[in-house]
């Protein structure tokens, strides 16, 4: 009785675990068999419970439950009753991983047995086992199910398991083990746990496709009864049985069981059904709304349109889906609208979802788009992942037929510049209507104006745009606002957004990146929406990568023509010529000039031109095409700049000029005057760059085909000739004569340059003519300043290059030996003259020419330049009179007595140096700067300003002196240190061209002059630092040397003279040096350092050139009595500040000096006045013996070196015997003392003259050698 008990009781937990797998123990099969599992077992099956008690309650409720065990015991009593007792079967417990594997058998074993370990497998991560499972799993179960199907008698084999097919779920024709299947594969899909709920759902899907013996209908039922949701549920039990069920709807759906219902019976309610259920699912939860509707587009694309209207349309909850969906925001029941429409063409079944009758306009029209508003905010939900409904929407506003074609002819058809409106078809325009529309009003006023999900929503949906935008599209969709939004949300890192900007811009450059057509879009479109200010504001340099990737002509002119009109602004005229444009003089007008609506816009406008003007150049920067390709670039540059910023038509803003085949057109709006001087700047830049490009010139005897300067010469005189356009800016008579004698004076030029054979003449020819060129330029850029200086210019090209048949050259400078130094006095003060107001191309220009002619240079010209680089402008009142005499003495050591035009009672030094210094460097900044003058300097009413102060003529110092009196006196001493720093960009190209002529020491001696007194570089570290650069360049590290004879040595003495002071002279500290800053006596003491050390290299320089030139010992005489003197005041005065290491650089590079003065050493060392200086001077002996008595000499020098030294044995025994009986006391001068006697006793030796050393010692000088010097001196006593 107990065991019955027991095994009833067992029985009834198995029929009720069929129910609520958590508390399966055993399952049976109807022989009786049991297969005890545990529920550890059970859950790595994954039946996807997570609790016994949770799952119980998940299950069905408890009331429903304890009814079912009453009536599952009457009922298997009552079959119990009839059945024949059958041979029990042994129990197989699962113990472990090494246990058989479970398997469902029938009785007998009429049936295949079902492992049911694949739901374990079913529940894998590998994709690979839960594909091998399902398969596994199907096969069997359909052999179980075809085993059954052949039975007559199914009850006797169902046994007690008959039961649970009486539970009202509908698989009465099902074995057991397929119903178990089921239910299992049901309850699997709500489980949570790892790969469970996509294993048993692809198990659902495969079974069910398979076996026809599972009904639709009932599977239905099932899935509601066994996944269903009660009020005792939580939260992630609930979200567990609802996906449950979507899953399982799902597994319906891909199975194709429901397309294959319609096709046997066109009457069947299985598929309302199902959509019935759907839809209530979705209704229950936001999240489920999208996957459902998923599910129902699978059925959708199976199933006919016959059955679509039929069935799914006309189900239970569809068409109240539909007309609610506007009001409440669905955006998936839009998604359903359109995806059916799609397939039935059908308007008249959605309400108001969708637009009826339906087409692309209608869809996209902007009320359409404002009444689905809702719809396609609330498509946010779903964020990161953006709707399946934006895919859907881009399909249809960019289809792919028509943009293809619409790419190809974009490129080609930018590159006409005046070319007819193009017919585009109708379909395009719809397109472009349709996405101007979309952009409008679903991206700028429902996204971008709302959250900030919305605005990343809406970067999300332009990026779906990308790949199928055309690139003529890209203006309509980076509009002003989406250009605003994104520069508003990179200009702050903090930003919630900023990533997703972020993302954005770097898609959207990918997306550029190999099309020149986009990339230019793109540009412009970020550029006109932020007035040129979008690298500015973003802070990132994405405007100007763009701008370096262009690599072709193509790109290139495709870029140029784009800015051109965005300059012109011509993106709302009309496109087509105007008829009154047809002659060559006269011009049309298009349209009427438009006055801007204020302050703000028009200075944006001009920022956003300003920017066009600078970058329509800069794209050459990057580019590597060759010469003709790069020509053809800058020709158009050059006649955009020449156009915009020279002229200005008088009868409108369009004239067309048939000479040059070309129309010209300017902005409606009157371009600024500071716009046309922009122009003229990069138009300067332009042309400078194209000379350095040109030279060396290649061709000779031939017209230059890229001659930028003179296709530019010729294209001004065609503009300036043509009556209806005239200059920017009215000129005056003076100016206008200067202008047409440049023109003709560059003509005559470029004709010579023909006619002239490859050469220096060439060269010259060259650069005089891009001088003129530029000089043009500038007499246009500031009218009034350059009249003279064009004339003095004209007139040397006209002495330099005077043609024979030129009546204006005949008769002048009859005496040819006077002419050629008068032109190039004449030239040197023209080119002083334009130097302080130029621009950086002129000054580029004026240094090409001063290359090519600086070999002709007079001594004079030469001495002009330098005496501007020795200019003092310090004012009086900053002067110390008590620091007069200390830099008197420094002017004097490096003769600035010489200089006739400086007055040197006005040298002093001042406790505003450094104050000085940091203004001058603020106003110098960068010496290639553009805008190195005052923006405001060429808009003085009267009078001189800063700039007309600086034109370098014979009055020079006059000028100088007038500018101090009058008000603003810095600034005139900040534009002399710019002044001289050009100057010496000069005088470095002198040195370079003239290497090793007697010119290079005059130049060294004034630069020298310039570095040592203070005032000369007015505080400015950058004038010192380009002084000193070009001195050790050009001069000391200069392998020629100015050998020639021209240059006396006495000359030479005197420089080497002063050098050597100079190079002694200790730093004295002032008395007010207590008051100054410790900056400041730290910039003084380093600046000290800086002039010794000039003056030691200045000394090594020049005895260099001494010894290069193999003068006699007699005539050194004099050099000789200099470092002799210097040595004696070293070895005898405590105060001198000449180093050791000064002396013995000198003894190392002259052998020679150091064997004239080894005797004076020797003689002078030990009566130095201190040990420190004797013990030094140990050094210079030892390194003139080092020159003078090599240790292995040769046969052939050893004589002359044993004569050497033994001419000096008895100074050298002194010098020990002095040594030794004056023994330092320092531990670490002792040391020296005894390694220098070690190095001579071991030259001695060499020679063998140790015997004839000894001599030379006195008793005491022995005896002191013995003791002080101890094994050294024995060493060498014991060799004799």
């Amino acid at each position: 009785m107990g065991s019955k008990k027991r095994s009833t009781k067992s029985e009834t937990e198995v029929l009720e675990g069929q129910t609520d797998l958590a508390t399966d123990d055993t399952i049976s099969v109807p022989s009786g068999k049991k297969i005890k599992m545990r529920n550890k077992n059970d859950a790595e099956m994954g039946d996807g419970v997570a609790s016994s008690s949770s799952v119980a309650d998940s299950v069905k409720p408890m009331e429903r439950k304890k009814k079912r065990k009453l009536i599952d015991k009457e009922r298997r009593r009552s079959v119990l009753e009839n059945v024949e007792p059958q041979p029990k079967q042994p129990v197989v417990e699962s113990k472990g991983d090494d246990a058989p594997e479970p398997v469902a058998s029938s009785s007998s074993s009429c049936l295949p047995e079902f492992h049911i370990s694949v739901f374990k497998d079913l529940a894998s991560a590998d994709s690979s086992v839960r594909e091998a499972a399902v398969e596994t799993m199907v096969t069997e179960l359909q052999e179980v199910q075809e085993a059954y199907g052949r039975l007559e008698n199914k009850d006797l084999v169902e046994g007690g398991l008959k039961l649970e097919a009486q539970k009202d779920d509908g698989l009465d024709n099902c074995a057991s083990s397929l119903r178990y299947a089921v239910r299992r594969l049901i309850r699997g899909v709500s489980s949570s746990r790892e790969c469970v709920r996509q294993g048993f759902a692809l198990g659902l899907t495969a079974l069910v496709a398979t076996i026809s013996s599972i009904k639709v209908d009932s599977l239905l039922k099932l899935i509601v009864n066994l996944l269903e949701v009660s009020s005792s549920m939580k939260g992630q039990e609930v979200r567990d049985c609802l996906l449950g069920r979507l899953f399982a709807y799902g597994a319906i759906a891909r199975s194709d069981r429901l397309s294959k219902e319609w096709f046997s019976d066109k009457d069947t309610n299985i598929i309302k059904e199902f959509m019935s259920a759907l839809i209530s699912l979705a209704s229950k939860k936001r999240y489920l709304q999208e996957p459902s509707v998923s599910i129902i587009l699978e059925i959708v694309e199976k199933l006919p349109a016959e059955a679509l209207l039929g069935h799914i349309l006309e189900a239970p909850g569809i068409p109240q889906w539909f007309e609610e969906a506007v009001d409440v925001g669905n955006p998936d029941a839009l998604l359903l609208a359109l995806k059916i429409h799609e397939k039935t063409s059908i308007d008249s079944k959605f309400s108001k979802l969708l637009p009826n009758p339906f087409s692309p306009g209608k869809l996209f029209s902007a009320d359409y788009l404002s009444s689905i508003s809702n719809c396609l905010k609330e498509s946010t939900f779903c964020q990161p992942r953006v709707h399946s409904l934006w895919t859907v929407l881009v399909n249809i506003l960019l289809p792919d037929t028509v943009l293809q074609a619409e790419d190809a002819a974009s490129a080609s058809n930018s590159l006409k510049k005046h070319k007819k409106g193009r017919k585009s078809s109708s379909s395009e325009e719809e397109i472009a209507n349709n996405v101007q529309s979309f952009c409008d009003v679903v991206i700028e006023r429902s996204l971008l104006l709302s959250s900030h999900d919305r605005k990343h929503l809406a970067f999300d949906i332009l990026l779906l745009l990308l790949p199928r935008l055309p690139s003529s599209f890209i203006p309509i969709v980076l509009s002003s606002k989406v250009v605003q939004c994104l520069m508003d949300i990179l200009s702050t890192k903090d930003s919630w957004l900023y990533k997703v900007a972020q993302h954005f811009l770097k898609e959207l450059l990918d997306w550029v990146r190999n099309d020149d057509v986009r990339r230019v879009a793109v540009i412009v479109a970020f550029q006109k929406h932020s007035s040129g200010k979008f690298d500015g504001i973003t802070k990132t340099k994405t405007v100007k990568d763009l701008m370096a990737e262009f690599k072709t002509e193509t790109g290139c002119m495709l870029f140029v023509q784009n800015l051109i009109n965005l300059f012109l602004d011509e993106g709302h005229a009309s496109d087509e010529p105007s008829d009154q444009s047809q002659t060559t003089d006269e011009n049309s007008e298009i349209g009427s000039i438009e006055d801007k609506d204020s302050v703000g816009i028009v200075g944006n406008a001009d920022f956003l031109k300003g920017w066009v003007i600078e970058s329509v150049p800069s794209v050459l920067k990057h580019l590597k095409l060759d010469l003709e390709e790069k020509f053809r670039v800058q020709r158009e540059i050059l006649k955009f700049l020449s156009v915009q910023g020279l002229f200005s038509a008088s009868l409108g803003n369009e004239v067309t000029s048939f000479e040059l085949q070309e129309k010209f057109r300017w902005p409606k709006a009157t371009t600024s005057t500071a716009l046309c001087k922009m122009c003229i700047e990069q138009l300067q830049s332009l042309l400078a760059s194209a000379q350095k490009v040109e030279e060396p010139r290649s061709l000779a005897n031939a017209l230059e085909p890229n001659d930028l300067g003179s296709y530019f010469m010729r294209f001004f005189s065609t503009l300036r000739n043509i009556p209806s356009v005239s200059l920017f800016r009215t000129l005056s008579d003076e100016d206008k004569q200067s202008v047409t004698k440049l023109l003709e004076m560059e003509s005559k030029l470029y004709k010579e340059e023909r006619n002239c054979r490859l050469g220096n003449d060439a060269n010259k020819l060259h650069a005089l003519r891009y001088l003129l060129i530029l000089l043009l330029l500038q007499v246009l850029l500031r009218p009034g300043e350059f009249c003279d200086a064009a004339s003095e210019l004209i007139i040397c090209c006209k002495k330099a290059f005077a043609a024979s048949d030129d009546p204006d050259s005949s008769g002048e400078d009859e005496s040819n030996g006077d002419a050629a130094p008068e032109l190039m006095d004449v030239l040197v003060d023209t080119l002083l003259s334009l130097l302080p107001q130029s621009s950086a191309p002129m000054r580029s220009a004026i240094e090409q020419v001063f290359r090519y002619f600086c070999g002709d240079v007079t001594d004079d010209g030469l001495l002009r330049m330098l005496r501007i680089i020795k200019k003092d402008l310090k004012p009086a009142r900053h002067q110390d009179a008590g620091s007069e005499d200390d830099d008197d003495d420094d002017d004097d050591l490096l003769g600035i007595e010489e200089d006739e035009d400086i007055d040197e009672a006005e040298t002093g030094e001042t406790a505003d140096s450094d104050e000085q210094s940091e203004d001058s460097e603020a106003v110098v900044g960068g010496e290639g700067d553009d805008k190195d003058l005052p923006e405001d300097s060429d808009e003085s009413d009267g009078g001189m300003d800063d700039d007309a102060m600086f034109r370098m003529d014979t009055y020079l110092a006059q000028i100088f002196k007038e500018k101090k009196n009058q008000a603003g006196g810095e600034t005139a001493q900040s534009q002399l240190v710019l002044f001289k720093l050009r100057v010496l960009s000069l005088l470095e190209i002198y040195l370079h061209e003239n290497r090793g002529k007697p010119q290079v020491l005059t130049v060294y001696s004034h630069l020298a002059q310039a570095f040592v007194n203070p005032h000369t570089t007015e505080g400015s570290e950058q004038l010192e630092q380009r002084i000193w650069g070009i001195i050790q360049r050009k001069v000391f590290k200069e392998k020629k040397l100015p050998k020639d004879e021209s240059v006396p040595l006495s000359t030479l003495e005197s420089l080497l003279e002063k050098n050597l002071k100079l190079a002694s002279k200790p730093f004295k500290r002032k008395k007010s040096a207590s008051s100054l800053s410790k900056k400041k006596l730290t910039a003084s003491l380093n600046r000290h350092k800086m002039v010794v050390s000039l003056a030691q290299n200045s000394t090594y320089w020049i005895l260099k050139i001494i010894e290069a030139r193999n003068i006699s010992d007699a005539e050194l005489e004099g050099v000789f009595g200099l470092l002799q003197a210097i040595l004696e005041g070293y070895l005898e005065s405590k105060k001198s500040q000449v180093k050791s290491g000064f002396l013995k650089e000198i003894f190392k590079r002259n052998p020679r000096i150091g064997h004239q003065l080894f005797g004076f050493l020797l003689e002078n060392c030990g009566n130095a006045k201190s040990d420190f200086r004797r013990v030094e001077a140990l050094d210079l002996v030892i390194e003139v013996l080092k020159s003078q008595v090599p240790m292995n000499c040769n046969e052939s020098n050893r004589e002359a070196v044993k004569k050497f030294l033994k001419s000096h044995l008895q100074s050298l025994g002194q010098l020990i015997a002095t040594l030794v009986t004056k023994m330092p006391e320092k531990k670490s001068r002792k040391t020296e003392v005894h390694k220098c006697c070690d190095k001579i006793f071991q030259m001695i030796t060499s020679l063998d003259l140790t015997k004839t050393f000894l001599k030379c010692l006195g008793p005491d000088a022995l005896s002191a050698c013995e003791s002080q010097l101890g094994p050294v001196f024995l060493k060498l006593k014991n060799l004799k």
